[in-house]
């Protein structure tokens, strides 16, 4: 038996706070539930996972993650209910300036689940996932 029971939040580091919480919220439409300009860092959420947004120090030239050599973060896999709403959301995260996509919507494996690779604007590798059901 575990001794844990879940998620309770994922910390991440971006390159500009302000610049990746407006792209959650507009395009994915989470929404802002912190924020402590301190440090500064923000908590986001889409009302079942929350993630906490930590502003790189830029004193120091960033380094941006490579999936094949860091140990870390590979991505951040979220579903989506419907086809419809995956296909909708790759246009619209198609659209959004600064976002790279690696791939768009395909299927994974034999189908019928498709997924789709992009980075946000700043640096997060991203999944979209539709389950097939």
């Amino acid at each position: 038996m575990s001794n844990t029971s879940g998620l309770n939040h994922l910390g991440l580091a971006v390159a500009d706070l302000d610049q990746t919480t407006r792209f959650f919220e507009s395009v994915l439409g989470w929404q802002e539930t912190a924020r402590d300009e301190s440090y500064p860092r923000n908590s986001i959420t889409d009302g079942k996972l929350r993630l906490t947004l930590w502003q790189v120090d830029h004193s120091f030239p960033p380094k941006a993650f490579d999936r094949r050599h860091n140990i870390g973060l590979h991505h951040l896999a979220l579903e989506v209910d419907t086809e419809a709403e995956l296909l909708r959301l790759a246009d619209e995260v198609a659209a959004w300036p600064g976002v790279v996509i690696e791939f768009m919507p395909e299927f994974m494996g034999a189908g019928p689940r498709k997924h789709m690779m992009f980075a946000e604007p700043g640096g997060i590798r991203l999944e979209l996932v539709w389950m097939g059901v």
